[in-house]
């Protein structure tokens, strides 16, 4: 892990195409600016772990879950 110090309006660059502001700082809390290309996906790491749990629980469905939806047009 690499770790830096920065102040106010300094700039992390990371690769060619992202660059992370810090924006604020107060007491405990930092507020940063992320630019980045919009075909890069940018989650807070709670969130992204929440996402990653939901995909692994559809990802495992029983096939018969969607015969047993209503209105269900898969059914013959």
């Amino acid at each position: 892990m690499l770790v830096l110090s920065r102040k106010i309006n300094e700039i992390l660059q990371i690769g060619d195409d992202i660059e992370i502001k810090i924006l604020s700082i107060s007491g405990d809390s930092v507020k940063l600016g992320i630019d980045a290309p919009k075909h890069i996906d940018i989650h807070r790491k709670e969130i992204y772990l929440s996402i990653q749990e939901e995909n692994s629980k559809a990802a495992n469905l029983s096939p018969d879950f969607l015969k047993n939806l209503p209105n269900n047009k898969l059914q013959p």
